[in-house]
Order: structure tokens, then C-alpha cells, then sequence
């Protein structure tokens, strides 16, 4: 799944001469919480979101330190943090330069960047032109829209096949010991297996397969070491 498949496009954005009064009023009337920032030339420049608005003047949310604390800070960050506190521009208090992705990157490349980075949202960047953005609202949707596919009904015997399909590429579970026999859309797991974990793997494979109800389990475990068989409870 590419980015142009999920973003939102024709993103609202909000420019780096705008007051945060402006940006605050954009974020609050369109129910979002972060916004690209744009130069005179529509060029990405920065993002504003909700946390550049934590530490402020004007709520005595300012950082505080003691005067000892503060003797370790270094005269740049304390004046870089003053501006964020006080700016009245976006361009002042923005977080730049905005971490962009392409809109043919896999989703998976802005899952990697959100979470190494610590971000919600990411501008969508043809060249220089912003052509859309993506959030973790949009991954939401994403998943939700698939497993509402996944819920359209299959016959039973082409879930079975699924979930066998499905076993065959794990290595977990590829000694051929778990057996699946699916009726009225209930997968039955029987068999044999030799870790007590790939109880609950199995089952939630079988719960991803697209038409699964119900996932019934017969499974029993083997201790592969003194040969003891357990049944589920």
C-alpha cells in the first residue's frame, strides 16, 4: 500500500506569517491537530500542531527552572525556548524544517518515521509541491476500511484454504501438526503443537482470515521434552 492511496489530499495549511491566533482558530474549527506550514510560495516550511502551544506565556505554562538547573542550559536553547514561549508568529513557534514523504513511499516507511520520530502527521511532497498529508487518523481509516472488507462473507471452504495458506508461511507453525476444518464460518483448530504460544498465534491468524466468525480451539499441547499431552481447558 503506497501513501497516494490513503492520504488526505488538498490538505489545510496555514502560512508562516499567520498569527497563532489564526493557526489556533484553524486548528480548533476543523477539529485537527496539526497543520503544514506554507511560505508565500506555497512551499512546505514547518509544522504547527497543538504541542507548540503546551509551553506559553500567556497560560504560565512556561518552562521554569531553578537558577542552578538553568546555569547547564546553554544561552541558545533558553532563547529559542523563550521565542516558543512568546512568538506570536506561526513561523516563530513551528517545528522546521517538516519531515516529508513521497506520495508513491510505502505506508510502512511513514509508520517507521512516526514512530521513530515521535510524530502524528506527515506532509505529502511531489518535488516541491505539498500534495496532500498523512496522519494516524488516515492509518486508522486504512485498517478499518480493510478489515470491513475482510469481514465480506467467503465459503467456508475458501477460508479453510486461507488459514491453511496463511499457517504454511509461518515458521511457527509449519511442522504441518495444526489441522483446520472450517463450518458456518467457525474455523476449528485441532492437532498438535509444542509451544504453548503458538495456541494464541494460531488463533489469531485464524481470526485475520477474511470471512472467520469464530475461532474454535481443539489444540493440544505436547511437552516436547517428556511427551505430556494437554488439551485446552
Amino acid at each position: 500500500m503506497l501513501i497516494q492511496d490513503i492520504m488526505t489530499r488538498t490538505p489545510i495549511t496555514v502560512r508562516s506569517s499567520s498569527s497563532i491566533a489564526q493557526a489556533a482558530k484553524v486548528l480548533l474549527d476543523n477539529h485537527i491537530s496539526g497543520l503544514p506550514v506554507v511560505d508565500d510560495n506555497s512551499a512546505i516550511v514547518g509544522i504547527v500542531s497543538e504541542g507548540d502551544f503546551l509551553r506559553r506565556g500567556e497560560l504560565d505554562t512556561e518552562r521554569q527552572r531553578s537558577a542552578f538547573l538553568e546555569f547547564f542550559v546553554s544561552p541558545g536553547r533558553l532563547a529559542d525556548e523563550y521565542v516558543h514561549a512568546h512568538g506570536r508568529l506561526v513561523g516563530e513557534v513551528m517545528t522546521s524544517p517538516a519531515k516529508t514523504i513521497s506520495p508513491q513511499a510505502l505506508v510502512s516507511d511513514a509508520v517507521e518515521m512516526m514512530e521513530r520520530d515521535g510524530i502524528n502527521r506527515l506532509p505529502v511532497v511531489d518535488g516541491e509541491k505539498l500534495v496532500g498529508i498523512v496522519t494516524r487518523s488516515d492509518l486508522l481509516r486504512a485498517l478499518a476500511d480493510i478489515l470491513a472488507d475482510k469481514a465480506k462473507p467467503h465459503s467456508d471452504a475458501e477460508i479453510e484454504a486461507l488459514i491453511i495458506a496463511e499457517l504454511g508461511k509461518r515458521s511457527w507453525s509449519q511442522n504441518g501438526f495444526i489441522h483446520v476444518n472450517v463450518k458456518d464460518g467457525t474455523a476449528e483448530l485441532s492437532g498438535s503443537i509444542f509451544d504453548e504460544r503458538e495456541r494464541l498465534a494460531a488463533k489469531v491468524l485464524a481470526e485475520n482470515v477474511p470471512g472467520v466468525k469464530a475461532v474454535k480451539d481443539c489444540l493440544t499441547w505436547i511437552d516436547p521434552y517428556i511427551g505430556v499431552a494437554m488439551s485446552m481447558p
